[in-house]
């Protein structure tokens, strides 16, 4: 009896987010979706994940009006996205209130399909987002987030599967995130999960250590019912099986997909020209590599880790903090790496490493961790760590965002008239800083995006004289706009890459230095700290909040600012007792390493 596969492509979403830190533009996407919609695939993901901060913080695009376009142009295709359950797309739990506002709003810009999980496998912190899902007539998918540890057992998964199924769930997806699972495991987990509930399973892998197309055959032999696979031109590595392999691979099969394998060629042939624009975000960090069995980092944790690190200037020190990593997990109580714990715990183990200490620093989100703020954790944790970062304070036991007031009408109030519409007020939930931000910039008509960088030619140097044709930008500098023409860029040499442009009509040269010589430069005026009492960094980051004024009186220990890199916050205290005497920066201030923030006098 045949038995057909039904497939979604992650091109859209996870595709890009796994191989190049979530850039692609929305601009890039529309032209390619009429064929796309003709495939006659199960879903297409198309949002969710890291697509909607990267869309604010970076592209500069209203995430909302992505989807809505994205809609229009995929009449007869089901949209899919990924939801962290009560995290919603950010990176904290949300009041019930929001998440149901989210969902609801998701549903009516054009999703479908609400592939939801949470980071620690904590069932109670997807009941609400289910229960949205379905109030909104929409497909509920409840999501196992698939790890390896002491802790994590076939049964245990079945057993949330299960509780899935009791909360009104229409499916349920495997999420090997990491590529951790091997083909003989796949294969008795997927029969487990048929044999104990009714839902039709689903099987999501990223293809990190090679072994994904392997595992999704063993889970389609075992009765799988769909699986997740990507475009071609951005598939494998970290990204997942390729949707022309597996169509080929099944085809004539009792599981034929059904696919047209040449349609899908031309889509890939599209996508492979549009991968090159993007060329400055691939990551080194993104093709086979088994090491994902041991430190079990996630396709789009790494290509994000590695583009972070490279902005810090630490690109170097990528073993160090995967070696780390498995370390922090542990003293965690072996949370799956999705994020945000992904995100939590990689911080950490950058802050371990660079730190050469072990927790010399914990970032404000391992304290909440370790304290019950985002859920159970699946083991035991380090109760050493979590007296070192919580104290005495007392452990949360119940689902977190039972603690939680509503916040939309605060979130209405503190956004005022910058949000023309609801969505805007949940854009501004999500990331409060960049999001108000980006509602402050369109409302002036300042919105900039990141500049594609041209593709160099190989062994080419282009002439500023303005041969062939020029990539064009404009530049707004305190109040002054500059037309500024690529015209083309020298062969890195020495450690320095020239590029060759015009700026108003006239012929420049710019050397660029390596990063790692320049990052944070920006003519930072800031001494460099000599004293006991001068506080500073340990990395590149941002301040988010001043905690004292001068002429406080503080205790050694007390936090003074509130920093923030790679996304996580981390509190900075005076290593000495003493009075406030000078304070060199202020929120949203950018710092580095060493400079001297605030001086206190013993």
């Amino acid at each position: 009896m045949s038995k057909k596969i039904f497939v979604t492509d992650t091109i859209l979403r996870d595709a890009h987010q796994s191989l190049l830190a979530t850039r692609m533009r929305t601009d890039d996407m529309l032209p390619i979706c009429d064929k796309l919609d003709k495939v006659g695939y199960w879903s297409l993901e198309v949002w969710g994940g890291a697509t909607f901060d990267a869309c604010v913080r970076f592209l500069k695009e209203d995430p909302w009006e992505r989807l809505r376009k994205l809609r229009a142009a995929l009449p007869n295709t089901r949209l899919q996205m990924l939801l962290r359950g009560q995290n919603l797309l950010g990176y904290r739990h949300y009041s019930d209130d929001v998440v149901k506002a989210f969902v609801a709003k998701a549903a009516v810009n054009g999703i479908d399909v609400f592939r939801i999980f949470d980071a620690m496998n904590d069932v109670r912190n997807l009941r609400v987002a289910i229960e949205a899902v379905k109030a909104a007539g929409k497909h509920a998918q409840g999501t196992i987030a698939y790890t390896t540890s002491p802790v994590h057992t076939i049964d245990a998964f079945v057993a949330q599967a299960k509780q899935m199924e009791a909360m009104g769930c229409d499916s349920i997806a495997i999420k090997d995130m990491a590529g951790l699972l091997t083909p003989y495991a796949t294969g008795e987990l997927v029969k487990a999960l048929k044999a104990e509930q009714s839902l039709p399973v689903f099987i999501h892998s990223h293809d990190t250590a090679g072994l994904a197309a392997m595992c999704q055959l063993k889970a389609i032999e075992n009765g799988a019912d769909h699986i997740d696979t990507a475009i071609s031109s951005f598939a494998w590595g970290t990204s997942h099986p390729g949707t022309e392999s597996m169509v080929a691979a099944l085809k004539g099969s009792e599981f034929d997909t059904g696919l047209d394998l040449q349609l899908l060629q031309e889509i890939g042939l599209y996508f492979y020209a549009v991968r090159k624009k993007y060329h400055q975000f691939e990551s080194e960090f993104t093709s086979v590599d088994t090491r994902v069995q041991v430190n079990q980092v996630p396709g789009g944790m790494i290509s994000n880790l590695a583009n972070q690190l490279k902005e810090q200037g630490a690109l170097n020190r990528m073993n160090e903090v995967l070696a780390e990593i498995p370390r922090v997990r542990e003293d965690l109580g072996f949370p799956p790496l999705v994020t945000p714990t992904s995100q939590i715990v990689g911080t950490q183990a950058f802050f371990n490493v660079l730190a050469g200490e072990r927790y010399k620093t914990i970032t404000n989100e391992v304290k909440l961790y370790l304290q019950g703020g985002y859920g159970k954790a699946p083991g035991v944790v380090s109760e050493q760590l979590r007296r070192q970062a919580i104290g005495s304070e007392e452990v949360i036991d119940v689902r977190p965002a039972d603690l939680l007031k509503p916040e939309m009408t605060k979130l209405r109030a503190d956004i005022g008239g910058l949000a023309k519409s609801e969505e805007d007020v949940l854009t501004f939930a999500m990331f409060p800083d960049i999001g108000r931000k980006f509602l402050e910039e369109r409302e002036a008509g300042t919105l900039t995006p990141e500049v594609l960088l041209p593709i160099p030619e190989a062994g080419a140097v282009a002439s500023a004289s303005g041969e062939g044709v020029p990539t064009e930008f404009v530049i707004d500098v305190h109040g002054e706009t500059y037309r500024v023409d690529i015209t083309g860029v020298g062969v890195k040499a020495e450690g320095k890459r020239h590029f060759y442009l015009s700026i108003d009509g006239m012929p420049e040269e710019v050397v660029f230095e390596p990063l790692n010589e320049f990052v944070g430069g920006g003519g930072s005026k800031r001494k460099q700290a000599s004293a006991p009492g001068h506080i500073s960094t340990t990395m590149p980051g941002n301040i988010v909040d001043v905690l004292v004024k001068e002429g406080d009186t503080v205790k050694a220990g007390q936090a003074v600012l509130i920093t923030e890199a790679m996304k996580m916050e981390t509190e900075v205290q005076s290593p000495i007792a003493g009075k406030v005497t000078a304070i060199h920066v202020a929120k949203g201030d950018r710092v580095n390493p060493g400079e001297i923030l605030i001086e206190i006098e013993g």
